[in-house]
């Protein structure tokens, strides 16, 4: 029999694209990775987008969850060039009249600063802190079938209290855990990750999750920019010897060199017109019944110097969430998903250049801002959010020296992942928890031979690289019958 080429190729440079093909190298493997950009990464890149000298991230720019991730953290990346900045604020959420709520790096300082609220806060987040790399494990995996390992026997009750709760909508549990606009409006700025109704199921698990990762490894940038995680990906790939081919668009899996097996790191439509009837029927209909939510609209600034937040908080953060109060929020979210563009949209916003100065001149800044849209929107959405920073920041316009923004419809074209935009590989709601993109022990397999390893399988959205990793394993598993 012919040897292959390769053992697998991987089509698709994003984290999880890449976590995979270290994963095939690592087990001694032959790996090709091609990408039809000219740059990898996927939504991991940074580039001089407004002026030259700012330094922007073109997609994701807080890496809570990389720092986190169970497969990225055992990799030796820092000898490929990666470096992490931390803010010493992680996140800062505004309120009007100056005022600001502090998901400080400490539980306790957190805590202190609600007031009444604090014990309560307290109770809720310090057991997923203090067991936060042995939950992990199991939190950043498949949730069929439920995958609990000895590491994880001690974080038993954190775990069964995160289990008990996560299925809550944000917005009630925000209203059970706490008596006080702050520590509501705190929460529910977290569970907005989530990119859904706050009254719907499981986003009280993205408010528990994203707060709880504020506290135990804090939210990071790389220092120089995001394509410095991708690069350090690929030294340390090469390093085991693996190999990348940038610029080649697949359209047929019958043009790739031999191999024993590809990974796709593409949306479910695209590996729907990729596999098409190599696929089960009933893999076929799952795939063409996955659903995408909202898109995203983004603005990258040049500025002439820092933001001037009333509240003296905003200019020690990393991240802001710029949203108001809890009802603020929640209809913000809920207006996006009857198809409707806000006046006042919820904000997600970061400075890094405060604390990472190879991102601007001296004296100069960067800022990014974005928020949700209805799915493939062309809506432009910049004046909204810079009305929304301003109403935080009175002053902000008067420090902008350029400005590039992006509706959900560029998005797409820029990256074929973001379908519509959405920056999540899909609705991250109860149904696609269970069924991403199929209901199955092994979602990530399409056909014999053919595996999906794409943000769209489990655990989904995150830069944490688990999507590739668990494909690859399941990859490897079969391979070993």
């Amino acid at each position: 029999m012919a040897r292959s080429t390769y053992d697998a190729i991987i089509v698709g440079s994003g984290p999880n694209g890449l976590a995979a093909a270290i994963r095939f190298a690592q087990a001694g493997q032959r790996v090709l990775v091609i990408e039809a950009r000219n740059e990898i990464g996927g939504a991991v890149g940074s580039a001089e987008v407004t002026r030259p000298g700012f330094i922007h991230d073109r997609g994701a720019a807080a890496f809570p969850l990389s720092v986190a991730s169970p497969f990225l953290r055992t990799l030796p990346l820092a000898r490929y060039g990666l470096r992490w900045a931390h803010a010493p604020l992680p996140l800062v959420h505004p309120l009007d009249g100056g005022q600001a709520v502090v998901n400080y790096r400490s539980v306790a300082q957190t805590a202190a600063a609600l007031g009444r609220d604090g014990w309560l806060y307290a109770r809720l987040l310090q057991p997923m802190v203090r067991w936060w790399e042995r939950l992990m494990p199991t939190l950043l995996a498949p949730v069929v079938p439920p995958r609990l390992g000895f590491q994880s026997l001690p974080a038993l009750p954190a775990l069964a209290q995160f289990g008990a709760l996560a299925l809550l909508p944000a917005a009630w549990l925000a209203r059970l855990a706490f008596r006080e606009p702050a520590a509501q409006a705190l929460f529910a700025g977290h569970a907005a990750h989530s990119i859904l109704p706050l009254e719907r199921p499981l986003t009280g698990a993205y408010g528990m999750i994203l707060g709880a990762s504020a506290h135990a490894v804090g939210w990071p940038m790389v220092i120089g920019g995001a394509a410095g995680l991708a690069n350090a990906l690929v030294g340390y790939l090469r390093s085991l010897g693996g190999v990348i081919e940038t610029g080649r668009w697949v359209n047929d899996l019958g043009d790739l060199p031999s191999a024993r097996v590809v990974l796709l790191d593409v949306g479910p439509g695209q590996a729907l017109r990729l596999v098409g009837q190599a696929m089960p029927h009933a893999t076929r209909r799952a795939l063409g019944r996955f659903r995408h939510g909202p898109g995203v609209f983004k603005v990258d600034w040049a500025l002439d110097g820092p933001i001037p937040w009333q509240a003296e908080q905003g200019r020690a953060a990393g991240t802001l969430h710029l949203g108001g109060t809890l009802e603020e929020i929640a209809a913000s979210e809920a207006a996006v998903w009857r198809g409707e563009h806000v006046a006042q949209p919820y904000v997600l916003m970061g400075q890094p250049s405060l604390f990472d100065p190879r991102r601007a001149p001296e004296g100069q800044h960067t800022a990014w801002g974005y928020c949700h849209v209805p799915h493939g929107s062309t809506r432009d959405m910049t004046a909204a959010i810079e009305d929304q920073v301003e109403r935080f920041a009175p002053g902000f316009r008067a420090r902008i020296l350029a400005r590039t923004s992006m509706n959900s419809a560029a998005l797409e074209a820029q990256n074929a992942n973001l379908v519509g935009g959405d920056i999540a590989g899909g609705t991250q709601d109860l149904p696609q928890l269970l069924a991403r993109p199929t209901l199955s022990t092994n979602p990530y397999r399409l056909a014999p031979g053919i595996y999906l390893c794409s943000a769209s399988t489990p655990p989904g959205a995150g830069v944490h690289g688990m999507c590739g990793f668990h494909a690859a394993e399941a990859a490897l598993k079969e391979g070993t019958r």
